[in-house]
């Protein structure tokens, strides 16, 4: 038995009604998946098949959260996922992803959906991901304190932050070797 044969949408003895496949995408999931953008979560996934004319439509809904790391601090944090995505799936002689069709060998009449699931939850996670304001780790927050420096005419900073006091360096004085780039910046 494959570790994702759960996963398999059967097609060819598919008719006109709509199935409907559920799935509990848990921390077991992730890990049988193994891949380093997500490895901790809790999501409800339903997939819908449908027979169309010429081809068969997957209807995937997904709804609640995965554990990520937090850009600044590095702590997990809990990132809400609510998706929904329609793929369009063929039979044909050899599986193959073309545009926005996916086809199956028809041979097999089925459609394993595990990595699509992932794939969707991933691309559903924002670029950017940091805790709340007040909910990052004080210790990582106060060590990264250390060791961002601010130029005197910066008034925007890379990171978002609770309180950009906590931020601020000692003395606001740009390192010497730096001054002549300011120039350079300041004269275009």
């Amino acid at each position: 038995m494959s570790k994702f044969e759960l996963y398999n949408v059967v097609l060819k003895d598919l008719n006109i009604e709509t199935r409907v496949y559920e799935y509990k995408l848990d921390d077991a999931y992730f890990k049988k998946i193994d891949s380093p953008e997500v490895q901790k979560g809790n999501v409800k996934a339903i997939v819908k098949a449908q027979k169309k004319n010429q081809y068969f439509e997957l209807e995937f809904s997904l709804e609640g959260i995965v554990l990520v790391p937090c850009d600044r601090c590095l702590d997990d944090m809990e990132q809400a996922i609510s998706y929904k995505e329609k793929l369009q799936v063929k039979f044909g002689n050899k599986f193959s992803e073309e545009d926005e069709i996916v086809i199956v060998p028809e041979a097999d009449g089925a459609i394993n959906v595990a990595w699509f699931l992932y794939e969707f939850i991933v691309l559903n996670i924002p670029m950017k991901h940091v805790h709340a304001p007040g909910e990052c780790n004080k210790t990582m927050v106060t060590k990264l304190k250390r060791h961002i420096t601010k130029s005197k005419d910066d008034n925007d900073t890379e990171l978002e932050i609770e309180d950009e006091d906590d931020f601020a360096t000692d003395d606001n004085q740009i390192d010497p070797r730096w001054e002549g780039l300011q120039n350079i910046i300041d004269n275009n």
